[in-house]
Order: C-alpha cells, then sequence, then structure tokens
C-alpha cells in the first residue's frame, strides 16, 4: 500500500475513536478555566504534553497549589504505560529515521497505539505502516486540540456552580471499569481505591501517587504469581 493511501487509512481508522475523545476535551478545557489556567497556557498543555489523564490530574493538582515537583511525579507515574507501549511498538520502528522515531513517540497515545500495534502485526509488508501510525496520531491531536479549544471557549460562560470538577471522578471511571476484565486488573483498582480513600487527607495530593503505585506493584504481583487454579489472561 502507498504512503498516502497508509495515512489515510489510519485517519479512517482513528476517526471513530477520535469523535469519542471529544467530551473529554471539552471537559478538560472548561475545568483548567476553573483551576485558574489561563486560557493560553490551558491550550498549551493539551499542544505539549498531549496526554487526556495527565493534564486532568496535574490541572487539578495546580488548582490546590500543589508544589511543581510533586505535578511531575505524579504525571509522570500517571504515564508510566506509554513506556510500556513504546517497548511493544519500537521493534517496528527502530528502522525509520530519528525525526519520525520522535514524531510518533509525540504522536503515542493509548488510542494511536491501539491501532498502530494491531496494523504493524499484521502479515504484510510494513515499510509505509509508519504513515499509518501517523494518520492515527495527527488525527487524535487535532480533535484533541480542537475540543480543548471550544472546552476553554465554554469555561468562560460556565457559571461555578455547575461544579464540573466532578466530571473528572465520572470521566475515570467510566474508563476504568470497562478495563476490569481480569483478576489482576480488579485487584489494582480496588486496592488503589483503598488506598486512595484511607490516604485522602495527606498534604500535596501524595494519596494519589501512593494509590497508584500500590495498584502498579498489586497487578504487577498477581500478573507474576497469579495463584494457584487462577486463569492466565
Amino acid at each position: 500500500m502507498s504512503a498516502r493511501r497508509e495515512f489515510v487509512a489510519g485517519v479512517r481508522a482513528e476517526l471513530p475513536i477520535a469523535l469519542g475523545v471529544i467530551p473529554f476535551g471539552l471537559i478538560y478545557g472548561v475545568l483548567a478555566l476553573a483551576a485558574g489556567l489561563p486560557p493560553l497556557l490551558a491550550q498549551a498543555m493539551s499542544a505539549i504534553v498531549f496526554a487526556g489523564s495527565a493534564q486532568f490530574i496535574g490541572t487539578q493538582l495546580f488548582a490546590t497549589a500543589t508544589p511543581a515537583g510533586v505535578i511531575l511525579l505524579t504525571t509522570f507515574i500517571v504515564n508510566l504505560r506509554h513506556v510500556l507501549y513504546s517497548a511493544s511498538i519500537a521493534p517496528y520502528v527502530q528502522h525509520l529515521p530519528a525525526r519520525w522515531r520522535w514524531l510518533l513517540a509525540y504522536l503515542l497515545t493509548d488510542e494511536a497505539y491501539v491501532l498502530a500495534i494491531l496494523r504493524y502485526q499484521e502479515e504484510t509488508a510494513a515499510e509505509r505502516k509508519h504513515y499509518y501510525f501517523l494518520g492515527n496520531g495527527l488525527t487524535l491531536w487535532g480533535c484533541w486540540q480542537a475540543s480543548t479549544a471550544v472546552g476553554i471557549f465554554l469555561g468562560a460562560q460556565v457559571p461555578a456552580s455547575w461544579a464540573l470538577d466532578f466530571t473528572l471522578a465520572l470521566t475515570f471511571i467510566g474508563l476504568v471499569i470497562p478495563a476490569l476484565r481480569t483478576r489482576p486488573g480488579v485487584a489494582a483498582a480496588l486496592s488503589a481505591g483503598l488506598v486512595s480513600l484511607l490516604a485522602a487527607g495527606w498534604p500535596y495530593k501524595l494519596g494519589l501517587m501512593a494509590a497508584a503505585l500500590t495498584g502498579i506493584v498489586v497487578g504487577v504481583l498477581l500478573e507474576k504469581h497469579p495463584g494457584r487454579g487462577a486463569s492466565q489472561p
């Protein structure tokens, strides 16, 4: 398949997913203004960071005057999954020039990774599949920037009494529940939730980091030692 066809196929494959991401971009834009971020900085965060979960959490920590070091560490922990994505897809892109690898690394998100790795795993020539990856990533990037901009515009019109910050909790509940399909996943979510409740009063949102680390450790341990009679994922 030609480079152009790979790119167009990537765009088409990503569009349904990107449309589902738009509400999250809108919510982020509204919450960013509510947290005290200037509109330009809120939009720049979407363009530079380009990671929805990290942006949501970073914005909430900023709103509570959390030290910058804690914000950086928390968002780093939240985005550790991207290390796994990179390790998985690296063999398919290692032959590309550095400029391509840096661009694709920037565009690597949950949604783009899923489609790209499935395309790479197909038993066809891989010389131009990075254009498919590029189509995935740019489509999602464009939708995220546009929805953020609309959310920022609407944020100035939304009364504070609406308390839209509660939508953050609903957003992550909606993301987590469908993913709880294995015993390690359920155990990780429950343990992280329990720790977050017990450590809710810790300063600088340190309870959030403790909960994230607890969930990661529990999930990894159960993956490696599923226990007698437990089915493998």
